[in-house]
């Protein structure tokens, strides 16, 4: 007991394995009770005992074994793990359990199977028995049939796989075991009741009393289906409806749908083995087949007999064989060996299915033309062979064939082939006969019906009779119109006989058929009722249905017309219309006409018809034509009329009045009445007769569109056509030709005979008359609408100057679609009511424009001494059979499929030793797919597949070639021929590692694009699993992309099962792939009705691919307007194509639409998370470098290759940059449109832009920091959060380029940075940016540093991560740094926290050095002085920074009051335009009054004064209240309450919200529009512009984008601001207050609107941009003319600058110029020169003339020049003197360029010469001889005198006396009036005082300087109208002081007097730099009036004498102070009230 003590201690795991058998067995019993506690299935617990469940079974004690297998069964059914075990399980419980004695042991490891096939591992279960089957040992043997039975029984035969159990079944019947035979027996039981009769062959073999035995069995089985009573784990839903139905009462709901899923139909071929007959052939079997004797011919067809007698062959390749029997069928004299042929044929097409499909177009022809013998036995033999061979292809195939043989004179021939038709109906369903089909049968078979010999006629009618029976009455009736009645009954009597076979075959003859009992099927399919009323009720219904049908299916049908090229409805017309329509009306004679004529119409009409007198024909021809259009359609006999209408004089008819009537009578008939071909016969020839007479030619023309509509216009086009060029008068000939081009517009193309045509236009290019060829080649155009580029291919020998034509006019229809039939589709459908079938309507009507061209057929070229040509031993003859062929096809352009002995031929020199040959045949197949076009399809098993073969060449050329030919098939063919069958796989199968990379990289191309694939499919997938095991690395690739696509179409379950037959280790490897794949996985293919829209999409994408990116990207489409459009409707017309001809010859363009439609990013589901998941287990790199290696680059791609489009995959992984740039570019495009797309693709596109920061090249790296921008933004609006992954494989890459040595570049990166810090923390951002500032790139450093600072003003000190402390000891290490800009950088830093934080800084930073603290403390205290320049900077660079004291650190979104600010700060930020003067913040004005309501006093609204240094301002100056307004006499009215109103509804412009910005500006409408009130805007310009563009930027950017959104809404929007411009900028006195900066920004939003293309697309859209080309030329006209010249120049540079920009905006833009230059002449005098020169310097320093050559376009330096030289000549030498502002003119080229052009002129005026050379000469050497200096004073002089020259004389005096300060005046003022000398000294006098303050001060108040009248600053808003300080430095406030005493002065203001004022709210305008500053800086003061003032209360910070711009100019510290001590009070009692 001692030794069970110890065991009993032992955990149960190890009791299990304990040597002792008592411990086993009690080990086994507490496992069995632990495994039954478990509730988790997933438990850890499962996992111990995995390894020792197979000891469990195997276990050597008998009686521990028991309960080992009680154990292991409760394990297996609990544990999740379990299947892990199943292999070593089972095959110990067949090993060591099913040979045990004791019943229960087998019983439990029955069950253990049994089980293991419940938890999905029946295949291992199954294997394993099967392997037990070969056991020695009888009694496993018995075992494992009994177990495989009780599965097969629980589980049924989807789950237990037959084939292989009954591949071993005739074994097991012969065991000499009895107890084997009797188990086998039972089994075969089993599986008969599932499967039936297809048990029977593969048995056919075993033992007779065996059989007979299982017959008997058979016999006894109940007739109902079984079921499975057994369910997986993952049918337990199944389960549970089959314990319902249980429950219920047993079987109560029989067979339903569970039934069906529980039995799969099983077919008997699929369980047989094939045999390989090919080997087995007699070695001599072709030369007896061709030997003399017909014993031997006999001997060698029953040795092929026996051979095929196997059910089921081996693929291989059976060309020669069957063309040896196909030659006895044929040829062969004896008709037993035709017989013996036919059945050889039959067995091997029985035994080959499918792949006999290949060699079926062969044997057709030969069979049925065999069909002439009479021979019973050879008939039947000859059927059988058809019937057989038609199994193996389809109706489609064979249908030419067939075709070809029904108008064989052989009246057996034809009824034989009726019969076969018949037959194959049999095996047809709806959709497999399509319309297409039975058009072209029933057309044949009804000729048939007519036939003499009676056996063709019964034929017929059967095929006719089952085509209805299959296809529906609906389908075939409408091809049944003109069959007489007895006919039709008869051929509906055949369709009553009909029993449909279901598709299986039903045997020979159609006799037998005929003879089965169906009469008690007749009633039920007629109906009780007869035929008669059967065909009324038809021909009832027929209009009923219409109007519905119509309605319902109208609409929808004519668009997609339109986009099929017309064909459709046409298409559908011909099919339904003519037929039932259709009169054939006898010729009546002329006396019947007459009478039925005169029964219709006033006797006296009749009478006067052939008057002599004109007037009476006229007035009997009106009659005539009242009495028609009152005739009631079924009364009127058209024939009559019309030959009333051609009685004598008729046609010949002289006088034009009367002939005009005639023609319309007769388009009245034709359109009122029944109007039938004999009538139309009866007047065509006079219509076309007067075709091109002046008078009467447009109603020959109607009445010919009429007949058309009534009679098709393909017979009419023909008849017309016919009649036009038998005549010789060209007139008539061009009219027609002209008529039909229209008509075929109206009616669209389907049934027009093209070559029929082509042999008219041709003669008609041959005519001598230009008209005629004109009309012609017009004619071609439309075709070539319908047709496509192959058109030209029937011209190419035309000369080449007419080809040219012919191109030309091509050219113009290049890329348009063809119109919708407008005509012939709403007739004629009565009765056919066929309008449900539209969708296959579509396809059927695509085809004809393929099969209308004629093809040609080249068999009879195809010689036998070809055949051997190309078959010859010696190359070059085999070469010069492959030219032979090469031009045959050439010459034929189209051909028709039969090709003869070419294909078998062509087949050979595949496999040729020589390369080039094999090269020239893989082109000649190209050639062939082109010109045998969707017909190439039955040549793909025989041809195509062999050219796969060739991808195996070693010769990468050869190979390349091979691929390019199978594209060019498959362009023809669709993939699903390549597909079906075995060829694929069997090509897969072979181990040539070129053809498995190349083929598997085909099929990863195109299977992605297919919607459905065949189920065949699934055969390649075990090569696939091998080829991921390759040896070669590129096939495993290549396996590895295509998984995937094949998963796509398979599903994952399809795919992991059939890793099954794999070994374990692969097992696993493979399944690994799987699931890796399934996250990859992409969605399959939208259905096609969506790919229209798809089509118009892929073309603009296209268009816009160079598009650059910015922020305004979607407006710089490079392509002009036109050309987008056509290239839009190119996409469309290339795609209309592809689905109307399953594909039209001209494929190139077609093909690449195709390749670049759909979407770019592909959303794969759960895609992003796995590639995470994978990060995270280091399955995959991580996302982590210095510089990017090879295998990243190489995983990256690998990621993309399931969700980024192939095409832009390979630009952006191209080597070239451009490509990346390219790629750049359509990502940016499609941002908007694909927002799910791209989020779901973010980690990958970030990673893929982190590579791009590692290029050298700049271009690049701007686009992607453009395209980042754009990206961020998007995010944002989604309010997209990055994720971890995203941001650490992201962020620190981005941060390198923060410390880019281009200044652009850096700005980018910190704009992309702050609004990161929208999508992701910044508090998360804070630590990778504090990593930057250890980089050893000192701009890196600095720049992060102020980054950091930005973060902590923005967000608090909270971002500071880990902790403040930390953080701020890191940053101050900086203090020390060796380089100035980092030190700078990190004081700043610091004392941005200090502003922040206050002295708490100095404890968190800890100790420094005693020199770095000092500098830190100076500068400290520096900033306490001043509002910090550097801080102040810094917000402004900071866009999206939302300063609020309470920001919180993880805030991600923007409030709706900050979104305005953002965008606008974002406007700022991308306008590259450098602001150097102004260094303001923000300015900003409380109106405190109107906040408290205190309206009682009279205020005075005044701009708000720049803070500057006040320091040196000693005196206190206070503006006082004006005395007087010199602004408005309305200024009661617009007391501040309007100003504040205004305000409001101008803030309103700029709203989100659609309907309040539309209700604000019709209320400012209101306004502009009464001129009493309009002057309340003045002061207010500046303010609506900036709000209105801002609104055009948010239409632009967000309306525009919005899906949800109704565009007419943003037409509206669109209408009212354009509406309201105009209207602001016809009043002159408002439209000048604009400054430049406003305008600016204005001419970019509508530039920017003009060239949007999505405008365009609207609807108005074309009415909207005309309104805005009509405002543009308002603004340039009416406003400043300075001020918009200057905004012109700053916008053209900044377009040339930006790389986003489009060259069609800079074109706009200087076509803007251009026009500004052509006003240059009246308004010079307006312009202030100074500042226009000044920009123009501007602009020629940033684009020196050399730069300015490099432009792409020559139009910038033209633009320029024209300028300067327009200049030049109005203002001449003097244009000189107006370079005042240019501070350092030596850098200017300008200069030198003005001197130039002076010189140039003068030269060439020469009178002048002296003067401006004398000028110029000044200028240069500032030396002057005194006779020239009297010159150029008498000019000035000249000038003063002049009344319009009198400023710019003075103007010029002043300045020649500043240069030349000893110049003496006098003598020219002593002559003159003492008025005009102080007239001259006042003048002086002013422009000195305005030059001294303009030299200074940088403002304009609004006085001229010459006018003296008394006036104030007024509250307009305008920036520096007059010049600015032109160096831009600091100026000092004595100025201003100085400047305000003059002022006061002119105001008649006391200068001494002081009042106190409390506030001063006005706002002076901002200094102007020289360069025009954006009016977004001045929207910040204007639009946070209203809605900030609190916030802004919060940024003042009251505590210390700084007042940040808050308007409040202050001159001494005390007075500053009681005002600060004021404004405190005033807000305090705000804030109180409100409270």
């Amino acid at each position: 007991m001692g030794d069970d003590s110890e065991w009993m201690k032992l955990p149960i795991d190890q009791k299990c394995e304990h040597k002792l058998w008592k411990a086993r067995l009690n080990g086994y019993e507490e496992a069995l009770k632990l495994f039954e506690k478990i509730d988790d299935e997933k438990s850890p617990e499962w996992s111990k005992y995995l390894g020792l469940i197979k000891k469990f079974v195997i276990d050597s004690n008998a009686v521990a074994q028991l309960k080992g297998l009680e154990a292991a069964l409760a394990y297996i059914e609990n544990a999740h793990v379990a299947g892990k075990t199943t292999g070593e399980v089972v095959a110990g419980v067949v090993n060591k359990v099913f040979n045990q004695p004791k019943a229960r042991a087998k019983e439990l490891g029955i069950d253990i199977c049994l089980t293991f096939v419940e938890i999905e591992k029946g295949e291992v279960v199954q294997e394993e028995l099967l392997k037990g089957l070969d056991n020695k040992n009888p009694k496993i043997i018995v075992a494992c049939i009994e177990t495989l039975r009780r599965a097969l029984s629980e589980f049924g035969s989807k789950i237990i796989s037959l084939k292989p159990i009954i591949k071993v079944l005739p074994k097991l019947f012969e065991s000499r075991e009895k107890a084997v035979r009797d188990e086998a027996k039972l089994l075969a039981v089993e599986i008969y009741r599932w499967i039936r009769d297809a048990l029977r062959p593969p048995l056919q073999n075993i033992n007779s009393v065996q059989l007979k035995e299982l017959e008997e069995e058979w016999v006894k089985l109940p007739s109902s289906a079984p079921k499975q009573v057994r369910f997986l784990r993952s049918q337990q839903e199944m389960k549970a409806k089959f314990e319902q139905q249980q429950a219920a009462g047993g079987d109560a709901d029989g067979g339903g749908d569970d039934g069906d899923e529980a039995v799969p139909q099983v077919d008997a071929y699929e369980l047989l083995e094939a045999v390989e007959i090919l080997s087995k052939l007699p070695k001599d079997f072709y030369d007896k087949i061709e030997a003399k004797k017909w014993q031997e011919r006999k001997e060698a067809l029953e040795a092929v007999e026996v051979l095929v007698k196997n059910p089921k062959l081996e693929a291989g390749d059976y060309a020669d064989l069957v063309k040896a029997l196909k030659k006895v069928v044929g040829k062969d004299t004896n008709v037993l060996l035709v017989a013996l042929a036919a059945k050889c044929l039959a067995g091997l097409a029985t035994g080959l299915r499918k792949k006999f499909g290949q060699y079926a177009g062969h044997v057709v022809p030969t069979i049925l033309e065999k069909f002439k013998e009479k021979k019973p036995q050879v008939v039947q033999a000859l059927q059988e062979a058809i019937d057989a061979i038609f199994l193996t292809t389809t109706l489609q195939n064979l249908s030419e064939d067939i075709l070809a043989v029904m108008d064989n004179k052989n009246p057996t021939i034809k009824q034989q082939t009726s019969l076969f038709i018949a037959r194959s109906f049999r095996h047809c369903t709806p959709s497999t006969l399509s319309k297409s089909m039975l058009k072209l049968f029933c057309a044949a078979l009804l000729k048939h019906v007519n036939d003499s010999a009676a056996e063709v006629r019964d034929a017929a009618f059967e095929a006719l009779g089952i085509a209805l029976k299959v296809a529906g009455e609906k389908a075939v009736n409408p091809f049944l119109a003109e069959v007489d009645k007895l006919k039709l009954d008869r051929i509906k009597e055949c369709a009553e006989k009909v029993e449909l076979a279901g598709g299986n075959k039903t045997g020979g003859g159609a006799d037998r058929r005929e003879t089965r009992p169906v009469a008690g099927k007749a009633p039920a399919l007629s109906g009780a009722a007869g035929d008669k009323d059967i065909k009324d009720n038809v021909a009832k219904s027929g209009p009923q249905k219409k109007a519905p049908a119509a309605k319902a299916g109208g609409p929808p049908k004519k668009g997609k017309q339109a986009a099929a090229g017309g064909v459709g409805s046409a298409g559908t017309k011909g099919k339904k219309g003519p037929e039932v329509k259709e009169i054939f009306e006898p010729e009546l004679s002329i006396e019947v006409c007459e009478e039925k004529a005169s029964a219709v119409l006033p006797a006296a009409c009749i009478q006067q018809l052939d008057s002599g007198n004109w007037k009476e024909r006229l007035a009997c021809m009106e009659e005539f034509q009242k009495a028609v259009e009152l005739m009631d359609r079924t009364e009127m006999p058209c024939q009559a009329l019309v030959r009333m209408l051609a009685k004598k004089p008729g046609w010949k008819e002289t006088n034009f009045q009367v002939m005009q009537i005639k023609l319309h009578i007769v388009a009245l008939v034709a359109q009122k009445g029944t109007f039938s071909k004999t009538s139309a016969q009866i007047v065509l020839d006079g219509l076309v007769d007067k075709i091109g007479d002046v008078k009467c030619g447009n109603n020959a023309k109607e009445a010919l569109t009429a007949i058309a509509e009534a009679c098709l216009l393909p017979w009419t086009a023909e008849q017309v056509m016919s009649m036009a060029f038998s005549q010789k008068n060209p007139k008539n000939q061009s009219e027609t030709l002209n008529w039909l081009s229209n008509a075929i517009k109206e009616f669209g193309f389907a049934g027009l005979n093209v070559k029929a045509f082509i042999s008219n236009v041709k003669t008609a290019l041959a005519a001598t008359n230009p008209a005629v060829r004109t009309s012609a080649i017009t004619l071609l155009g439309v075709m070539y609408l319908y047709v496509g580029p192959s058109l030209r291919m029937f011209f190419e020998d035309e000369k080449p100057a007419l080809l040219s034509q012919i191109d030309a006019e091509f050219e113009k229809m290049q890329g348009q679609t063809p119109p919708a039939p407008t005509r012939g589709n709403s007739r004629h459908t009565v009765g056919s009511g066929d309008d449900g079938e539209d969708g296959e309507e579509q396809e059927d009507s695509g085809n004809d424009v393929v099969d209308l061209l004629p093809r040609s057929d080249i068999s009879d070229k195809i010689t036998s001494d070809l055949v051997s040509k190309i078959g010859d031993k010696n190359w070059k003859i085999r070469k010069e059979g492959l030219d032979e062929v090469t031009s045959i096809i050439n010459e034929a352009k189209f051909i028709q499929p039969n090709i003869g002995e070419l294909a078998p031929a062509l087949k050979n020199r595949l496999n040729d030793s020589n390369k080039i040959l094999v090269q020239q045949t893989l082109s000649i197949l190209q050639q062939l797919a082109t010109a045998m076009g969707p017909n190439i399809k039955q040549h793909v098993k025989n041809l195509g597949i062999p050219i796969i073969s060739i991808l195996g060449d070693s010769k990468s050329n050869v190979r390349a070639a091979s691929l390019t030919t199978v594209n060019a098939w498959t362009e023809q063919t669709g993939m699903k021929e390549w597909l079906e069958g075995e060829d694929l796989s069997e090509e897969l199968k072979k181990e040539n590692p070129f053809l498995r990379q190349e083929l598997l990289g085909w099929l990863a191309e195109k299977l992605p694009t297919l919607r459905n694939v065949p189920s065949d499919l699934v055969l390649c997938v075990p090569h696939l699993y091998s080829c991921l095991e390759d040896r070669n690395g590129d096939v495993r690739k290549k396996a590895q992309d295509a998984l995937p696509f094949f998963m796509m179409h398979l599903g994952f379950e399809k795919m992991a099962k059939a890793t099954g037959k794999l070994k374990p280790a692969s097992k696993d490897q493979v399944l690994a792939m799987l699931e890796k794949a399934k996250a990859n996985m992409p969605a399959k293919p939208a259905p096609p009705p969506k790919m229209s829209s798809r089509a118009g999409g892929a073309a603009p994408t296209k268009c816009q691919a160079a598009s650059g990116s910015g922020e305004d990207f979607a407006s710089s489409t490079l392509e002009t307007k036109p050309d987008a459009k056509k290239a839009k409707a190119g996409g469309t017309a290339a795609k209309s194509k592809g689905i109307q001809g399953k594909k039209v010859p001209s494929k190139s363009n077609l093909k690449e639409d195709d390749d670049r439609s759909g979407p770019v990013f592909i959303i794969v589901p759960n895609g992003k998370e796995q590639r995470m998941k994978d990060e995270k287990g280091l399955k995959v790199l991580k996302w982590n470098f210095t510089t990017p290696r090879d295998e990243y680059i190489e995983q990256l791609k690998t990621q993309m290759f399931s969700c980024v489009a192939k095409w832009l995959q390979d630009e952006m992984f191209h080597a070239d940059f451009q490509h990346h740039n390219k790629a750049l570019a359509v990502m940016t495009e499609h941002l908007e449109s694909e927002k799910d797309g791209v989020i779901s693709c973010l980690d990958l596109i970030l990673k893929w832009l982190t590579l791009r920061f590692f290029d050298t090249n700049t271009s690049v790296l701007m686009k992607s920091l453009e395209y980042l921008k754009l990206l961020f933004a998007m995010l944002n609006q989604e309010e997209y959060h990055l994720t971890e992954n995203e941001a650490t494989s992201f962020i620190p890459y981005l941060i390198l380029k923060v410390g880019e040595s281009k200044d652009v570049i850096r700005r980018d990166v910190r704009t992309i940075l702050n609004r990161m810090c929208l999508i992701y923390p910044a508090s998360k951002m804070f630590p990778f940016i504090m990593e930057g500032t250890k980089s050893k790139n000192s701009k890196q450093r600095a720049e992060c540093l102020e980054e950091l600072g930005c973060l902590v003003e923005s967000y608090g000190m909270n971002v500071c991560q880990p902790t403040p402390g930390k953080a701020l000891k890191e940053m101050a290490i900086h203090i020390g740094d060796r380089d100035n800009t980092v030190r700078n950088a990190a004081l700043n830093t610091i004392v941005t926290v200090y502003n922040v934080h206050g002295d708490q800084v100095f404890k968190l930073i800890g100790n420094l050095s005693e020199k770095d603290m000092s500098m830190l403390e100076e500068r400290i205290k520096r900033s306490a002085k001043r509002p910090n320049a550097a801080l102040a900077k810094q917000v402004e660079e900071k866009p999206q920074r939302v300063q609020s004291a309470n920001a919180n650190v993880n805030m991600l979104r923007k409030g709706p009051a900050e979104d305005m600010s953002s965008k606008l700060n974002q406007a700022r930020n991308t306008s590259s335009h450098s602001e150097t003067s102004h260094t303001v913040p923000r300015e900003f004005q409380l109106d405190l009054d109107e906040i408290e309501n205190d309206n009682g006093t009279v205020r005075c609204e005044m701009p708000a004064l720049v803070q500057h240094k006040l320091d040196d301002l000693f005196e206190p100056v206070l503006i006082p209240e004006p005395k007087i307004r010199a602004v408005s006499p309305h200024f009661d009215d617009m007391h501040s309450n309007t100003a504040s109103t205004i305000n409001f509804v101008i803030s309103q412009v700029a709203s989100g919200d659609i309907n309040t910005s539309i209700q604000a500006l019709a209320q400012i409408d209101e306004v502009l529009r009464q001129e009493d009130k309009a002057e309340a805007m003045s002061g207010h310009i500046d303010q609506f512009l900036i709000a209105t563009f801002m609104q055009l930027r948010l239409i632009y950017n967000t309306h525009m984008a919005d899906e949800k959104l109704d565009k007419d809404e943003i037409v509206k929007l669109y209408s009212c601001i354009i509406g309201n411009m105009i209207s602001l900028f016809q009043i002159e006195s408002l439209a000048r207050e604009a400054s430049a900066g406003v305008l600016k920004d204005l001419m970019h939003g509508l530039i920017t609107l003009m060239l949007d293309s999505r405008v365009e697309d609207l609807e108005e859209g074309q009415q909207v941009i005309r309104s805005v080309n009509l405002l543009v030329v308002k603004v340039l006209e009416k406003s400043d003319q300075t001020n918009i010249l200057s905004a012109l120049l700053v916008l053209l540079q900044d377009s040339l600058l930006a790389t986003a920009s489009s060259p069609k905006f800079s074109e706009l833009v200087m076509k803007c110029l251009w026009r500004m230059v052509r006003l240059l002449p009246e308004t010079i005098n307006t312009i202030n020169l100074d500042r226009i020169m000044l920009d123009i310097h501007i602009f020629m320093k940033v684009f020196p003339k050399e730069k300015l050559k490099q432009c792409k376009s020559e139009f910038p330096i033209r633009t320029l020049k024209t300028l300067i030289h327009t200049l030049c000549k109005l203002k001449g030498p003097k244009i000189l003197d107006h370079l005042t502002m240019i501070d350092n003119k030596n850098e200017s080229e300008l200069e030198a360029h003005l001197c130039r052009v002076m010189k140039h002129s003068l030269d060439q005026t020469g009178s002048k010469s002296d003067k401006g050379t004398e000028k110029c000469a000044s200028r240069i050497d500032e030396k002057s001889p005194k006779a020239k200096v009297n010159d150029i004073l008498a000019e000035i002089f000249k000038k003063i005198g002049s009344k319009e020259n009198t400023k710019e004389g003075l103007a010029e005096l002043y300045e020649y006396k500043k240069k030349y300060s000893d110049a003496d005046i006098e003598p020219f003022l002593k002559n003159s009036s003492q008025f005009f000398q102080s007239y001259v000294e006042r003048g002086l006098r002013l422009i000195e005082m305005e030059r001294e303050g303009k030299g200074r001060i940088p403002s304009s108040t609004g006085v001229s300087p010459q006018t003296e009248v008394s006036c104030i600053p007024t509250p307009t808003n305008t920036v520096s109208s007059s010049i600015g300080n032109s160096n831009g430095e600091e100026v000092g406030p004595s100025v201003y002081l100085e400047r305000l005493k003059i002022l006061r002065q002119r105001c008649g203001l006391d200068n001494a007097k002081q009042e106190d004022r409390a506030l001063l709210t006005s706002q002076l305008s901002k200094p102007s730099a020289p360069t025009v500053a954006s009016s977004t800086d001045m929207l910040h003061s204007k639009l946070s009036q209203l809605r900030e003032s609190r916030e802004q209360y919060q940024h003042i910070d009251l505590d210390s004498n700084q007042t940040h711009s808050s308007g409040i100019g202050t001159t001494t510290s005390s007075s500053a102070a009681s005002n600060i001590d004021d404004l405190k009070k005033r807000l305090e009692r705000i804030k109180s009230s409100r409270k």
